[in-house]
Formats: C-alpha cells, sequence, structure tokens
C-alpha cells in the first residue's frame, strides 16, 4: 500500500515537472539571449531556478503537509523577454531583486491583498494578455521560415489538446525535436554532458529598471502566477498559508536574483496534477506528489547544462513557436479574464493595447505605460459617473 502511494505520488511529481520544463523552459532560454546571456549562463539561471523551486517546495510541502508546488514565473519570463532588449542584464538584476523584495515584503506584511485590490484584476488580466499576445502571433510568422515543423507543432497542439490535454506541450516539444531530427534541421551529434555552474551577476540598480522592470515582473508574478496558485490550493479545500509562501519564495527570489533567478511563485497547473485524487485518494497525504516533484526539479537543475545545450542546438522556429504554443492557452483565459465585466472592459482594451504597442516614453516599457493608461481611463470613468455626467452617444 505504502509502495503504491509512494509510487503514484513520485509518477505525478515527474509529470508535473516535465510538463512545466517543457512548457516553458523556451522562454527562459529565450529570456538570457534576450538580455545579451549565451547557454552556459542559461545553463546557470536553470540551475538556481531548479534548486530554488526544489528545495522551496519539499521544505513547503513537508513543513506544511500540504502539496506546495513552486514554480519559475513563465508570464515572467514573456515579459522579460519583451522589455528585456531595453536593460542590460546588470539592470535586469535589479529589476528581480526589487521584485522580489516586493514579494517579501507582501508576504510579511499582509500587504498582498490590499495591494492587488488596488488595481482591477480585469486591468492586470489586460496586461499580461498585452505581453504574451505577439509570442502567439510569432507562431505563424515563424511559418514563413520552417513552414513544415511549425505547421505540425500547431496541429500537433490541436490534437493533443482535445485527446491528452495534460500531456500536451510534451508531446509538442518531442514530436517538433523528431520531425526537426528527420528534416536535418538540427543535430545532436556533437552534445555532451555538461555540469552547470553558478554564475554571479552584480546588480545595477536604476529608477528605470526598478520601474521599467521589477513592478511589472512583481505584477505579473502576483497576480499571473500567486493568484492562480491559491485559489487551485483553494479549491481542493486546503487551507492555503499564503503570507509565509510570499515570504518564503521572496527572500529566496532575493538571494538568488543575481544568479538568475528572476521569480519564483506558486505554480497553479502543474500543482492541480499533484492534488487529483489518482495521486492519493487521502487528501492529507498528497503533499509527497509536490515533494517528489521537488526532487525532480533539483535533478533538472543539475541537469541544466546538458539541456540547455540541446535547446541551443534546436532551430529557432522550433523554439519561438514553441513558446508562442505554450502560451495560448493563458492567452486565452487572459483575454476572457480581461472582457468579463462590460464596465470595465474600455479601460481593459485600452491597457491591452498599450501593453502591446512599442511605446517606451522617457525609458519606461509599454507594460508600465499600459497599466498606467488602464488606470487612467478607469479613474476618468469613475470620474464622470460620480458627477452625474452621461457621455454623448
Amino acid at each position: 500500500m505504502l509502495v503504491n502511494r509512494l509510487l503514484s505520488a513520485s509518477v505525478a511529481g515527474l509529470v508535473a515537472v516535465v510538463i512545466g520544463f517543457a512548457s516553458s523552459a523556451a522562454l527562459i532560454y529565450q529570456t538570457v539571449i534576450t538580455l545579451g546571456g549565451d547557454v552556459s549562463l542559461a545553463a546557470s539561471w536553470i540551475l538556481t531556478l531548479g534548486l530554488s523551486m526544489g528545495i522551496t517546495s519539499i521544505g513547503l510541502s513537508l513543513y506544511y503537509r500540504v502539496p506546495i508546488l513552486i514554480a519559475w514565473s513563465t508570464p515572467g519570463a514573456a515579459l522579460l523577454i519583451t522589455i528585456g532588449q531595453d536593460f542590460s542584464i546588470n539592470e535586469a538584476i535589479a529589476g528581480f531583486i526589487f521584485s522580489a523584495l516586493l514579494i517579501f515584503l507582501s508576504g510579511v506584511t499582509g500587504w498582498f491583498e490590499k495591494l492587488i485590490n488596488k488595481i482591477p484584476f480585469q486591468l492586470a488580466s489586460a496586461m499580461l494578455a498585452g505581453i504574451l499576445v505577439n509570442f502567439g502571433i510569432d507562431v505563424f510568422n515563424q511559418m514563413n521560415k520552417e513552414p513544415l515543423l511549425v505547421m505540425a507543432m500547431f496541429v500537433t497542439f490541436l490534437v493533443c489538446k482535445q485527446t491528452l490535454p495534460k500531456f500536451t506541450m510534451l508531446l509538442v516539444l518531442l514530436s517538433s525535436i523528431v520531425l526537426a531530427w528527420q528534416l536535418e534541421l538540427v543535430s545532436f551529434s556533437e552534445l555532451s554532458w555538461q555540469v552547470s555552474e553558478f554564475t554571479y551577476i552584480s546588480a545595477e540598480f536604476t529608477v528605470e529598471a526598478l520601474l521599467g522592470i521589477g513592478v511589472p515582473l512583481f505584477i505579473v508574478t502576483m497576480a499571473a502566477q500567486n493568484l492562480p496558485g491559491i485559489a487551485v490550493l483553494q479549491a481542493h479545500q486546503y487551507k492555503t498559508p499564503v503570507s509565509s509562501i510570499l515570504s518564503v519564495t521572496g527572500l529566496v527570489n532575493v538571494l538568488t536574483a543575481p544568479f538568475g533567478g528572476y521569480a519564483i511563485n506558486l505554480a497553479a497547473i502543474t500543482a492541480a496534477m499533484c492534488m487529483s485524487e489518482e495521486v492519493d485518494k487521502d487528501p492529507d497525504q498528497r503533499y509527497w506528489s509536490a515533494v517528489f516533484a521537488g526532487a525532480f526539479y533539483i535533478l533538472m537543475a543539475i541537469s541544466a547544462g546538458y539541456l540547455m545545450a540541446v535547446f541551443s542546438a534546436l532551430p529557432s522556429a522550433l523554439i519561438y513557436g514553441l513558446a508562442g504554443i505554450a502560451l495560448f492557452t493563458t492567452i486565452t483565459n487572459s483575454i476572457g479574464q480581461a472582457l468579463i465585466d462590460k464596465r470595465v472592459s474600455e479601460a481593459a482594451i485600452i491597457t491591452f493595447l498599450v501593453t502591446a504597442s512599442d511605446i517606451a516614453l522617457w525609458g519606461f516599457s509599454s507594460v508600465l505605460w499600459g497599466l498606467i493608461a488602464g488606470c487612467t481611463t478607469l479613474s476618468i470613468q469613475n470620474t464622470f459617473k460620480k458627477d452625474g455626467i452621461k457621455s454623448l452617444e
């Protein structure tokens, strides 16, 4: 009985880690390249993130006896790819530290609920959709470069989404690598095992970096990752130690930011895989799945050098296509949430459009301007409504 429980928990943990990696490793790799790094630096980031996620998942799950799975921020990586070219890697590290400090303070002081409540979730969703929409569009742009490869990836996604939804991205990744090999677009003959090493990067604190990277990264991580993660825990009837989790992840994030730990947070979709009845009929024993997932994270971290070497050997069309396809569901959900309330829909659309634009006034990215534009629109609308002034139709 015990063996079956542990086997089921270990399988669930392995599946969660593999799917999480397959879904967004391409984004992490592209983030590093965008910031001016190389394959070895990408391996350092995966090493840092993997160890951070593994240790915190194991520690929190064992301490609270709850399946608390920690993951890297996928929307955060997409954000960094979008705005990273406007900053040096040293400024980016400063932004990571500032975002992590905000998360830590949110946990220690209990500010999280108050801060999030200040920004309508529709605007946060619209901002996220604006960040991600170009990744989705780029999937189809890549068909100009490698039509057969990217079309096959797209069709695989559509079919697997309906037949094997839990394994969709894993199957897209594996099938695309096999097809790229068959098309002679990639060669793995020169790959060899590489030991991952930590790379320290000093932070360069500037106002532009703190506001242009730190604040948007904080908002995206909290609104698009931690909130859904909390919702998943609550949906499975687990008492959620929100402040403690934020304090721990924020502190670990601060310490690991100079080594590439840009953002860690509660997992949502992969966490749900560790909480189902298939893991264990007893909800009180399901935390072992998150513990095993943490162990697999650590193994992933140790293998980071080899994994990133594999990604560097893949054609760019595959990397961009994989990153965009992985975000289809998030884009869909974000747009749906942004337009759920007609009273806020116009402000949400403006947030979306400005965020998706190339505006970069006074050195601040379109992400920050999108949020400002949406909040300003909503504020003006509410002011005129309070004053009893009706708009002309």
